[in-house]
């Protein structure tokens, strides 16, 4: 960019912008709620509905997962699907939702001086990439369903001909063997993040619970790395109550790989838990809130360490981004607030660092909490969007605060500021948990604490001209890569 044109975009940003940074800010608050497809729609261009009545292109659930892909762009990934409205308790209301990876470009507007809010958010849906596998996948028996059970969801019969078996969201697509099983169907993405180079994507998953590597201009698996066997359970079952009920050994249903992180070099994922291990949840006490964090080589496909987290106060922990090649930044929270029907309480950042961090992987749970990682209050989501100037009321803070992702900085009032950009996971059901939810927070080097921020050196897609959403879109806002 010529530096005069650089300096007229500096220009307009001190002149529209008046908030200073200072703390955290909410620069931005923007929804999502449909596509060039239409209202509640994404771009997989499937057509008809699920068992629940649902439609196969329903977009929901974005907040599950999100990372930055460079420049204004973002991946998010919805979770299992929709599965509150009762069909069949025998699935748990589960449908045959192919799992997907959504494409977004984020625009950033600057407000009129005095708003409360330095930005205007603009999300834009530009692609929807269904996740595949090039080799069979055990559906399961489609016991339970009734007259209309079959082991093969509907939306995968034509493809399987051609060799495409597309993951489903349905609880009883699995195969024989305990919970690991890599060619198992059943797939709830939780967390997402790009490779350096930007031509894969890597997702974590509940279900197995799985860690697994696509090609992300086409959705297609590339591999699944092997997870400790401490994690996997024997006895499985497509209703979550009765698979806790029958194992003493492996993660809690529905509360496997839920965050997800890469180093800024690319080279090392970091996956956790969300809930502790019904092994070291059956020892009580402090064991009960360990949460498990393992370390993977992605070039070996190895896992290479295993560390524990201490929760606080929240009930579990959506999502772990790295600050630095051994800090992170960890989302935990409570699952009250819009969605839930009452006040949200606990949506809390905590900053936390491996180096020197103790390998608990041969630890009791009761050992693992005595060498846990340390860790730090790093943003009281609550408190931000509670407080003025936003009063946002309690009730209508998403329970599910699930999607982190830092993307680029800006420049606020001539002060260079790190963006963390936060999404909430509606279940599908946006009349009662609200919109599809993105929030922009603001901070600066002071709140890092003496934490330095490097942040990964990810290409732009050759679709994303000009920073993905447009430059004229984006006049008021200077980008820094770091």
């Amino acid at each position: 960019m010529p530096n005069a044109f650089r300096a007229a975009l500096v220009g307009v940003a001190v002149a529209c912008v008046s908030q200073p940074a200072t703390a955290f800010t909410l620069l931005a608050t923007g929804t999502l709620n449909g596509s060039s497809a239409g209202l509640n729609a994404d771009l997989s261009g499937l057509t008809g509905t699920l068992e629940d009545g649902s439609a196969k292109n329903l977009l929901g659930g974005l907040g599950s997962g999100l990372t930055w892909d460079g420049g204004m762009n973002f991946l998010a990934v919805p979770d299992r699907g929709p599965n509150a409205s009762t069909y069949s308790a025998a699935v748990d209301n589960t449908t045959s939702y192919i799992p997907r990876v959504q494409s977004i470009s984020m625009q950033l507007t600057p407000n009129a001086p005095g708003s409360a809010q330095p930005f205007t958010l603009l999300p834009t849906l530009n692609a929807t990439t269904l996740l595949y596998s090039a080799t069979a996948l055990n559906y399961g028996s489609g016991i339970g369903l009734g007259p209309s059970g079959t082991n093969l969801p509907a939306g995968n019969a034509v493809n399987t001909i051609a060799g495409v078996f597309f993951f489903s969201g349905r609880s009883d697509n699995y195969g024989s063997g305990n919970s690991g099983n890599g060619a198992n169907a059943r797939f709830d993405p939780e967390g997402i993040r790009v490779s350096n180079d930007g031509t894969k994507v890597y997702i974590s998953d509940e279900y197995g619970p799985y860690v697994r590597e696509f090609d992300r201009a086409t959705g297609l698996l590339l591999r699944t790395f092997t997870m400790p066997t401490a994690f996997d359970v024997t006895n499985q079952s497509p209703v979550g109550a009765t698979e806790i009920s029958g194992n003493t050994f492996g993660r809690t249903a529905n509360k496997g790989m839920e965050g997800l992180a890469i180093t800024p070099d690319g080279k090392t994922l970091v996956g956790m838990l969300q809930a502790s291990t019904l092994q070291d949840a059956a020892l009580g006490g402090a064991a009960a809130k360990v949460l498990r964090i393992v370390t993977i080589d992605i070039a070996s496909g190895n896992v290479t360490g295993q560390f524990a987290y201490n929760l606080t106060t929240g009930s579990g922990v959506s999502e772990l981004v790295a600050l630095n090649a051994t800090e992170f930044l960890v989302d935990e929270r409570d699952g009250k607030g819009l969605g839930d029907g009452t006040s949200a309480q606990i949506k809390q950042v905590f900053k936390i660092s491996l180096a020197g961090a103790t390998d608990v992987t041969n630890m009791t749970g009761t050992q693992a909490a005595t060498n846990a990682v340390s860790k730090t209050l790093f943003l009281d989501l609550v408190n931000l969007l509670n407080g003025a100037p936003n009063s946002i009321p309690k009730s209508q803070i998403p329970a599910k605060i699930e999607g982190m992702a830092i993307g680029q900085d800006v420049l606020v009032n001539s002060v260079l500021t790190h963006t963390l950009w936060i999404a909430n996971d509606n279940d599908f059901v946006s009349g009662t948990a609200g919109p599809n939810r993105i929030y922009v927070v603001g901070f600066i080097d002071a709140e890092l604490g003496g934490s330095t921020l490097v942040q990964q050196a990810i290409p732009l897609p050759a679709s994303a001209a000009l920073f993905g959403s447009g430059l004229l879109g984006l006049l008021g806002v200077r980008f820094r890569r770091r």
